[in-house]
């Protein structure tokens, strides 16, 4: 699609076109990451374990990814709803750059602290053990990770919804086809096991960056070109600027789940199960919200270029009535399917005890959620991106942590509540500031 479309196609058909194939390719991204778990959970209850100990880690990994995207995705928009294409190049390529810096960040996680990270979650051999080979391997492989999503935002930025989904879709399915190979060993296969769970999705990472350079290398009105690259200090800081509270807010998930992990198995020795199954289940609704986002967010930061306050507000309205139906969907599965849902993961009785009601709980805050993250991407698109940290902070760490720990000392089963508290308390606050925001910023256009 032509970005200068992002301007004048009507904005409910234009959010749709952007959004649906990151929707689509991440409920592929959504439905491997379950698959790898189901299978990882066919070896034994240690490797799901060691997963699920993982899991921050690669959450971490994803939410300097997607602050480095927020970055790039902004400021390339806004240059091109600006006109100016040879800045929008630089800005471009100096994204890439950056992407490189994250990898050198996560292979230096690989080489120092896999280990250290594993130790201090678990006493368990068997499971420190598959953590850290698991860890070693999907961080310090990660290049094919980074620089996907580098030629995923670019694209995004450039108006093209199509490319990304091209890009995820292969890889996950890549990842689908080798993981129960790699994992089991059919055939003259051997069976990896762990390892072999990570080498699939490493794969499929590296196959996704094949096909995102591929794409980029079409690209006719925007061209790319590393002849005479140089990194400029400018763009780089401007760029971290925006994404660094996009890459807090992001791995404020890791914060949640890591202090969930710590202080709900002081109450109920079944809680990380409960949580390691339930954040694979909510992927497959955050996923599609995220992909709205992800389609939402160059379209208000184009908008915002161009100075268009009524197309901006309309997008906003349309994209909070989306992730509140997305969430809603969420919330009737939970309620009325928490035992099957948790018995893909081999749940077993003292589980499913603990985890129907919990999920039952959890439901009820699933639509707020859904208001809360949209909001926080048109705070970043804006340029607000302290505003979306902070709203993420408060949902994520100020009150779940505090509340999940308060209510367990009242009866374990209370803890699950700070899901629903907290998601409606930093809903209500992200509508107040989201007021405050829009007489700010845009009562000028």
């Amino acid at each position: 699609m032509d970005d200068t479309r992002m301007g004048i196609m009507p904005v409910r058909p234009l959010l749709l076109r952007m959004a649906w194939p990151m929707m689509l390719s991440m409920l592929i991204q959504a439905l491997y990451n379950l698959v790898d778990s189901m299978f990882v959970s066919r070896l034994s209850g240690e490797a799901f374990q060691a997963l699920s100990l993982a899991y921050p880690v690669q959450m971490f990994m994803v939410a300097v990814c997607v602050g480095a995207g927020v970055g790039l995705n902004a400021l390339l928009s806004k240059r091109l709803g600006q006109g100016d294409r040879e800045e929008a190049k630089s800005v471009a390529l100096n994204g890439c750059f950056l992407y490189l810096l994250c990898y050198l960040l996560f292979l230096s996680f690989a080489l120092l602290l896999a280990r250290p990270f594993m130790g201090f979650f678990t006493t368990d051999p068997v499971i420190g053990s598959a953590g850290q080979t698991y860890l070693s391997i999907v961080t310090g492989a990660s290049v094919g990770m980074t620089m996907q999503f580098a030629s995923e935002r670019i694209l995004l930025a450039c108006g093209d919804p199509v490319g990304p989904m091209v890009i995820q879709g292969v890889g996950a399915v890549v990842n689908l086809i080798l993981d129960p190979i790699l994992i089991f060993g059919p055939g003259p296969f051997p069976a990896l096991g762990v390892a072999g769970a990570a080498i699939a999705t490493v794969l499929g990472q590296w196959t996704g960056m094949t096909v995102g350079f591929l794409l980029l290398r079409r690209l006719r009105r925007f061209p790319l070109s590393l002849r005479g690259f140089r990194p400029r200090g400018d763009t780089l800081a401007e760029l971290c600027r925006i994404g660094i509270p996009a890459a807090a807010m992001q791995s404020l998930s890791s914060v949640m789940t890591l202090g969930l992990n710590k202080i709900m198995a002081l109450f109920d020795p079944s809680a990380v199960f409960i949580l390691g199954a339930y954040f694979k289940l909510q992927s497959f609704l955050i996923m599609p919200v995220a992909g709205l986002t992800n389609g939402l967010t160059p379209l208000v930061a184009y908008n915002y270029g161009a100075r268009s306050r009524t197309r901006i507000l309309a997008l906003t309205r349309f994209a909070l009535a989306l992730g509140a139906a997305i969430m809603a969907v969420g919330t009737i599965l939970l309620i009325f399917l928490p035992g099957p849902l948790l018995g893909l993961f081999g749940a077993e009785e003292n589980a499913l005890s603990s985890g129907i009601p919990a999920l039952r709980w959890i439901a009820f805050g699933l639509i707020f959620s859904g208001l809360s993250t949209v909001l926080c991407a048109v705070f970043q698109a804006l340029g607000a991106s302290m505003t979306s940290l902070a709203i993420s902070l408060l949902r994520q760490v100020v009150l779940i942590l505090p509340a999940a720990y308060l209510l367990g000392l009242v009866q374990p089963q209370l803890m699950w509540l700070s899901f629903p508290l907290a998601e409606v308390l930093s809903c209500l606050t992200a509508l107040f500031l989201f007021r405050h925001s829009w007489r700010k910023r845009l009562s000028d256009l």
